[in-house]
């Protein structure tokens, strides 16, 4: 019992990346507990399989119209779910510097949604596919992690990660190297698996753009976030030499500001010196 409230405890107080692995993780684990199980039973199929991944028919999906999210869940092979919560652990935490956890939730469901929305799209589409469209079902987290890193990838293209033997990359430029091994690995096989993280990569990209476009409240940024605040003080001073030396400060410190997320944009959090960093804190709290 000590260990179950501890795992509890633990979910309870993680991140939302950490709770997305932990989830994928558990079901991991239960579709392993279940071959036990079909081992015993000489059982060919595993129910929880046939019952959460994404089926290519059309006709067969409405019977189970919830595998187009539950299939973001579930991996059978130990590779897949390794390789999958490394990418979401780094980019998850990258893109949960500039947004919020319910954001990120976002993110990874929708990508996971249009991910296997063009999976269905294109498995009752195009031709190739008519003699596996039967027997081919979607699985694994990677169109939910694509829509994650190609929304943090659009919001600041700019910003570069250090690689060993490489040197700083920008992330526009590896957001193009991971949709472009999707796509040239479509003939190769697992067609259905690409074709989802290029859906999940869509929605990102588009989610980000139009967002901003529109100036959506879940995509405002720190420095609409300062403006604002800049605006509301701006009514408090009403006296004539008040209001002159508080506005001359005030688009002062506003144009620090700007400066500073700008660089922050193009180069990220930790390339700021100790006092942009007290300067931009400081303004946060005012």
């Amino acid at each position: 019992m000590n260990v179950l409230e501890n795992l509890k405890y633990r979910f309870k107080h993680a991140g939302i990346v950490e709770k997305l692995i932990y989830a994928n993780l558990a079901v991991f684990l239960l579709v392993h507990i279940a071959n036990v199980f079909n081992f015993f039973f000489k059982s060919k199929n595993n129910f929880l399989v046939e019952w959460f991944a994404l089926p290519a028919n059309f006709d067969e999906f409405i019977t189970k119209p919830w595998t187009i999210i539950t299939y973001g869940f579930l991996h059978t092979s130990f590779l897949h779910i390794l390789l999958n919560l490394i990418a979401l652990f780094y980019i998850g935490h990258l893109f949960k510097q500039y947004f919020t956890s319910k954001q990120l939730l976002n993110f990874y469901l929708l990508g996971t949604l249009f991910g296997g929305i063009i999976f269905i799209a294109s498995y009752n589409f195009f031709p190739v596919f008519s003699n596996e469209i039967n027997i081919s079902v979607l699985l694994g987290a990677s169109a939910g992690i694509s829509a994650i890193f190609i929304g943090i990838a659009t919001y600041m293209p700019n910003y570069e990660l250090k690689f060993p033997l490489v040197g700083f990359v920008k992330l526009w430029v590896l957001a193009c190297i991971w949709i472009a091994i999707d796509v040239i690995q479509i003939p190769a096989g697992n067609a259905g698996g690409h074709l989802a993280h290029i859906g999940g990569a869509i929605l990102g990209f588009f989610y980000v753009r139009s967002a901003s476009n529109k100036e959506l409240g879940i995509f405002k940024s720190i420095k609409q976030l300062f403006i604002k605040k800049e605006r509301k003080l701006k009514t408090v001073y009403k006296s004539g030499n008040k209001t002159s030396s508080k506005s001359v400060n005030k688009t002062k410190n506003q144009q620090e500001i700007d400066a500073i997320l700008d660089k922050i944009s193009k180069s990220g959090y930790d390339t700021l010196s100790k006092e942009e960093k007290e300067f931009l804190f400081k303004q946060g709290k005012n």
